[in-house]
């Protein structure tokens, strides 16, 4: 049983002392024992070596009180594991020499054995796990269906995603079906780490918003949904959509146990959207941590007191930027730890 369930007991809407708090991308390159890490090792390493990927999971674990972990890996092993050859350029970020653009190269590619393809990850859990000892639970996570095919088909990180939407757009049936593909792969992946033990899973849907509406429910949402209709007899889902307030109504409508939000939403409006019907996760804007620890312990308690101690997970609402002095973070995570109603 794990120690501290907090998190846990926030996905099943149950009354707690206090919200739960963990920071999205808090296994990563705001830590100096991260950053002595990568100087040895390139990402994909990192994520590929179980023994590394476990270390950086628990480093914020020894040096904050959070009450969650999050495994450190990343959303393109997938289609690495589908055979789509994504490198991490220096200065440029996700890299794929040869952008899916044709229905021919989305037949070409396999659905994959994850249990072989994605060994490494599973192993890193299996290594995690031990040393965590069940201090608190380890969050797994994978990438959207939409957010992936962006990387797919744009090649590259991207402000707009033009490339990739017009891709969706002109060729629908190539779209869908590497949409389906990568749901199918995904639905396993995350199959295979509640297995291994991971308490709950995330799926992060990082460029939903630059759809529309009705745009998000054909190349997103639909796809996002089967993940967690697949999921759910097995463990919590939190769907997590930054900029997708628009589409937060139907996603309550879901089996999803929360729903991230970013900080372009009140926590009122997120509230009466979801029609207090699921637990919500964020949403303290990363950019503010720059702020002073005084400051930031003030708004992390307004923020509390406005989304309400039930039902609420304190996160930010996006991930942790690099540059963010260590005190900051730890003055956002005590702010939570110490709030009193």
């Amino acid at each position: 049983m794990v120690k501290n369930d907090l998190y846990l007991r926030a996905l099943k809407g149950e009354t707690v002392e206090r919200p739960p708090v963990w920071m999205m991308r808090q296994a990563g390159r705001y830590l100096p024992e991260f950053i002595a890490l990568r100087d040895q090792y390139d990402f994909f390493t990192r994520c590929q070596t179980p023994e590394l990927a476990a270390e950086i999971t628990v480093q914020p674990i020894r040096r904050f009180p959070l009450d969650a972990a999050i495994l450190f890996s990343d959303i393109l092993v997938v289609p690495q594991a589908m055979g789509i050859d994504f490198k991490m350029k220096e200065s440029v970020g996700p890299w794929l020499e040869n952008p899916i653009r044709t229905l021919q190269a989305v037949e070409d590619i396999e659905i994959p054995n994850v249990d072989e393809a994605l060994s490494y990850v599973y192993e890193a859990i299996t290594i995690t796990l031990e040393k965590l000892e069940n201090k608190v639970p380890l969050i797994g996570f994978a990438g959207s269906p939409w957010t992936i095919l962006c990387y797919c088909v744009e090649g590259k990180g991207s402000k707009a995603f033009d490339i990739a939407k017009s891709f969706c757009f002109q060729h629908p049936e190539a779209a869908h079906l590497l949409l389906q593909k990568i749901t199918d792969t995904t639905i396993a992946y995350l199959k295979k780490k509640v297995e291994r033990g991971v308490s709950a899973v995330q799926v992060f849907d990082s460029w939903g918003g630059m759809l529309s509406l009705a745009d998000y429910q054909e190349f997103s949402w639909k796809y996002i949904n089967q993940i967690v209709e697949a999921l759910d007899p097995l463990a919590p889902v939190v769907v997590f959509g930054k900029g997708c307030w628009f589409a937060l109504e139907e996603m309550a409508q879901s089996k999803a146990s929360a729903l991230g939000v970013d900080w372009t939403i009140t926590p009122e409006m997120a509230r009466k959207l979801t029609g207090n019907k699921v637990t919500l996760q964020g949403n303290f804007d990363p950019a503010r941590l720059h702020s002073s620890p005084e400051t930031i312990r003030k708004m992390v308690h307004e923020m509390i007191n406005r989304f309400g101690k039930d039902q609420y997970i304190a996160n930010l609402g996006h991930g942790i930027l690099p540059n963010i002095p260590l005190e900051n973070a730890e003055a956002f995570i005590r702010a939570v730890v110490e709030w009193k109603a």
